[in-house]
């Protein structure tokens, strides 16, 4: 099976190379929303675009394949359930929530998108999806009914993410939802990233530049933004010049 994409993920944060992913929730990118968002993102282009919500509604095959043509850069699902599946895409994240204690997103979709997904050579990314308390009740903890580990709670999290790795996960993502207040806190990251030997994806909660720096300085390997560039797609050109730094 292609491992192309995680390669390039593990290979980056070897030595150091922060990453960016754009994601994009199909049910909220109107044609109107594309027509704006893809030029920017083909000056001021991320690492990755992730594809994917927490309940879609809509085919979403043409749109991965749009940004595959656009941009010439991984197209990666981010999948809330199996029916999120499109063979158009670059690489899976296979997301289990280990942070909850719900056997239907721990392994049971997992088990019904198994086969489709073995059956169409697309790359998978075992990827351990940790929800982290952002500040209000996001859609992934009122879809899967589960809590988030509180933010303040760095040894749970540590933990975790370590039961994540050492059953095998490729990778770890701390979220702080969709529309979060608050991104997951600088130390929590710190302090999940300073024992973990596998890469370190954040998401949610970042609004701007400065905490994107802060993240990515804290330990995030890749970071995940979204949902501030469904209302200011203009503020990709500042994200991206931020990761540069890096």
């Amino acid at each position: 099976m292609n491992t192309r994409v995680y390669s390039t993920i593990l290979q980056n944060t070897l030595v150091g190379k922060k990453m960016l992913a754009v994601l994009i929730d199909p049910d909220k990118c109107s044609d109107a929303h594309l027509q704006t968002l893809l030029p920017l993102l083909k000056v001021h282009t991320p690492d990755f675009i992730f594809v994917g919500g927490s309940q879609l509604k809509i085919s979403f095959s043409a749109l991965i394949q749009t940004f595959k043509t656009g941009l010439h850069i991984p197209v990666v699902l981010f999948p809330g359930d199996v029916s999120q599946f499109s063979p158009n895409a670059d690489a899976l994240l296979f997301l289990s929530l280990i942070s909850g204690r719900n056997a239907e997103y721990l392994i049971s979709q997992h088990v019904n998108a198994a086969i489709p997904i073995h059956n169409s050579g697309l790359e998978v990314i075992p990827t351990g999806y940790m929800l982290i308390d952002g500040g209000a009740k996001s859609a992934v903890e009122y879809i899967s009914n589960t809590h988030p580990i509180p933010r303040d709670k760095n040894d749970i999290a540590l933990a975790t993410a370590l039961a994540g790795e050492m059953l095998g996960m490729k990778a770890i993502y701390l979220e702080a939802g969709s529309g979060a207040q608050l991104p997951v806190s600088v130390d929590m990251i710190q302090y999940v990233k300073a024992q973990l030997s596998i890469p370190l994806i954040v998401g949610g909660g970042i609004k701007n530049s400065s905490q994107l720096q802060a993240a990515y300085i804290a330990g995030a390997d890749l970071v995940v933004i979204g949902n501030v560039l469904e209302t200011e797609p203009e503020r990709i050109e500042s994200f991206v010049n931020a990761k540069e730094i890096f």
